[in-house]
């Protein structure tokens, strides 16, 4: 009898290796995500649960007599026709069955065929899809739930309905395997015939959870994959919302600048609407994380323009740009609201204006910018919490957060009366990272 309990050890390891590595496959973990499949997306998804389980028909078939339990044919019937619906599933009993038949087990196909159905029919009752991956193994935990968990009473009915598809799934296996019918498939039941009580519900038993483990390893696979979904959904989320709080920020200011300048200076409110208007196709261009570094200069070009109508010979501008960096990417809008704060807090203030500078480097595989004003200067007391405050430099560096996580590095340097800078200091991205992030 030691041998027979082995045997089912043998049957749930097998499973578990087998649902392991099919977990492990993100394509397998793709297939498990849709709930509703074309018929070409059961047929593959049928094809690939097929190929696996009947490869452990013909390891049975070609084993030594200690690993008959390789044989899963019964449970990854049930398992595509409960996953997959009534088509997957009898797809996938046929063509388990298949490598039973050169074993003259006839008996084999209609059984398989038929716990395919069996399965796709359990899909069907239940109230939600998710039930199936919330199904327990252990009876005593369904039945206190039918009872205990009253608004879920549809839930927890499916959950006691699949585990005695299970065992009808089992007991049907087990009959037709006795000696008394010709061309009889594989079964356990008959294969020791000195089998017990305790083994027949060991047997039982280990059918319930060899159909089990597979459902909560793929269901922690679909969860993992749900929550990467949801921190991809989270990070866009959050980049809009940075990026929608720069855009009315930076056109209010120009609009205020235009309206001042049409009734004293008609000529250069002119000025100011082509340059804003080179502006705002930039913006209104589909939106992009990343953008290449000569881009987000000319658009720094366009916005000073019009800030240098405004303010006239007070603002000057420098650049000192690597020709090497021009194209790197740098994620869109990085400069303009250090621009702009440098113009607002830094320059607007000084009678005699200042110069902004802008600098770039390659330094190995990294991209260094530096965003300099020679304006008043940040107070001590507030330089310490710049990064956390306002909607200029926080907004940049929340975005560099989101974006390059720990992998970014940005400072500022300020002196009262002396200007400020501050340095950024990037990773090296390709074109198609970007278009991944």
């Amino acid at each position: 009898m030691s041998e027979s309990y082995f045997s089912l050890l043998v049957k749930l390891g097998v499973m578990a290796s087998i649902a392991s590595i099919l977990a492990r496959s993100s394509r397998f973990k793709s297939m498990l995500m849709r709930e509703s499949r074309t018929l070409n997306q059961r047929a593959v998804f049928s094809l690939v649960l097929s190929i696996i389980f009947a490869m452990t028909v013909a390891a049975r078939i070609q084993s030594p007599q200690n690993y008959y339990a390789a044989d899963l044919g019964l449970e990854g019937s049930l398992l595509a026709g409960i996953l997959g619906g009534y088509v997957t599933g009898l797809l996938s009993g046929i063509l388990i069955a298949f490598p039973a038949l050169f074993k003259g087990e006839a008996l084999t196909l209609p059984l398989l065929a038929g716990v395919g159905v069996l399965g796709g029919l359990l899909r069907d009752l239940a109230p939600d899809p998710e039930e199936i991956w919330r199904f327990s193994p252990f009876p005593d935990l369904n039945i206190f739930r039918f009872f205990k968990e009253t608004r879920n009473y549809r839930g927890t009915a499916f959950h006691l309905l699949f585990g005695a598809g299970i065992l009808v799934a089992e007991f049907l296996r087990s009959e037709l395997s006795d000696s008394r019918f010709e061309h009889r498939p594989f079964g356990l039941w008959s294969k020791w015939k000195d089998h017990t009580p305790w083994f027949t519900a060991a047997l039982y038993a280990t059918t319930i959870f060899a159909v089990t483990i597979p459902l909560k390893i793929w269901n922690n696979a679909r969860n993992e994959k749900k929550l990467e979904e949801q921190e991809r959904l989270l990070v866009e989320a959050r980049l809009a919302a940075l990026t929608s709080q720069i855009n009315p920020h930076f056109l209010f200011n120009t609009l205020n600048s235009v309206s001042s300048l049409i009734r004293t200076d008609p000529d250069q409110a002119r000025v100011m609407v082509v340059k804003l208007s080179k502006v705002l196709r930039r913006l209104l261009r589909k939106h992009e994380n990343f953008s290449a570094l000569r881009d987000e200069l000319s658009f720094i070009e366009d916005y000073l323009a019009i800030e240098v109508v405004r303010f006239g010979a007070k603002l000057r501008f420098e650049k000192d740009v690597a020709e090497d960096t021009l194209d790197m990417l740098v994620p869109s809008m990085l400069l303009q609201p250090l621009v702009e704060n440098s113009i607002k807090h830094g320059l607007s203030s000084k009678v005699e204006g200042g110069t902004i500078r802008i600098r770039t480097r390659r330094n190995g595989s990294r991209l260094c910018l530096s965003v300099e004003d020679d304006g008043v200067g940040i107070p001590e007391n507030k330089l310490a919490t710049l990064l956390d405050r306002g909607i200029g430099v926080s907004n940049v560096n929340e975005r560099l957060k989101v974006l390059f996580a720990g992998e970014y590095r940005m400072w500022i340097d300020s002196h009262p009366g002396l200007g400020t800078r501050i340095e950024i200091e990037v990773p090296e991205l390709h074109t198609a990272l970007a278009a991944v992030s």
